[in-house]
């Protein structure tokens, strides 16, 4: 019998995530995949799953689940409240799920995206190698919706840890960021952006941190489209920065003043609009 999970409630949104389809930008095609990997990959590994396992990633919580089997379940991300009925539960710990029984996911106080991983993963069709949503390409599973039915793999028996310590999102983040390869359309870029302030935009998503503060001054124009990567920080006219996430387009025709390092990208990827920003010109 085929192991599955009902989404009762999505929630804000609710996408089904893994570590993406990176390598593909030769086809037009982003890496996509969870924004907060790290809070994923510990989930999985909560429930005895491979890291590259998929799971659910959750803008602001609010997700309900029910399941016709008994499986092991992990939410992460920034520290949650978690019901399993009515009874009250922790987060980043596994969880006995019995069947027929519901998972509730509340809105955490600070952050943007929780992370559920279920025992076996969520089974649903690769596409490109990856089970993931791309919301700007359109590739892997549609955004999930009440009542949708989630097929699940094969469980493993968890072996590493058993709690974790959740991290709470910060209040202001700096940013480490290497300069170029456009940084010459700008007037000592090292120093505007070592200077600079700016908050994440209320119109931030997937495709790109939006960033509202200080005018980064650049050349008029735009340049031939050229390739673009995630973590890229591109500046439009405004001079206002947009910090290209999971789901960017794989080309662009303004000037990249910086790179993001990947590993820093799940700060941006967990900030709340308001959240401070600013940015450490590293060599």
């Amino acid at each position: 019998m085929k192991r599955t999970v009902t989404i009762i409630r999505t929630g804000p949104q609710a996408l089904v995530q893994d570590l993406g389809r990176p390598g593909h930008a030769h086809l037009g095609v982003p890496p996509s995949g969870a924004l907060d990997a790290h809070s994923l990959t510990l989930a999985n590994r909560l429930v005895g799953n491979e890291e590259t396992a998929a799971g659910l990633e959750l803008l602001l919580g609010g997700a309900e689940i029910t399941t016709d089997v008994s499986c092991t379940v992990a939410v992460t991300g920034p520290p949650v409240q978690v019901w399993i009925d009515d009874r009250l539960a922790d987060s980043h710990q596994p969880l006995h799920l019995p069947k027929a029984s519901t998972l509730r996911i509340g809105t955490p106080d600070t952050g943007l995206r929780t992370y559920l991983a279920i025992s076996g993963g969520v089974d649903v069709p690769e596409e490109l190698g990856s089970r993931s949503t791309d919301l700007l390409s359109g590739i892997g599973p549609e955004p999930l919706r009440d009542n949708d039915v989630l097929p699940l793999g094969k469980p493993n028996v968890p072996t590493g840890a058993d709690v974790v310590p959740p991290v709470r999102a910060l209040q202001t983040l700096v940013i480490p960021i290497r300069l170029g390869p456009r940084d010459d359309w700008f007037e000592d870029a090292e120093t505007q952006l070592r200077q600079g302030a700016w908050t994440v935009s209320d119109r931030s998503n997937r495709v790109g941190a939006r960033l509202n503060g200080t005018k980064l001054n650049r050349r008029d124009g735009e340049i031939p489209s050229e390739g673009m990567i995630t973590g890229a920080v591109q500046v439009p006219p405004d001079g206002q920065p947009v910090v290209f996430l999971n789901d960017h387009p794989t080309t662009g025709g303004y000037p990249v003043i910086g790179v993001v390092d990947r590993d820093h990208l799940r700060f941006l990827g967990q900030a709340r609009p308001g959240t401070s920003v600013r940015f450490r010109p590293i060599s």
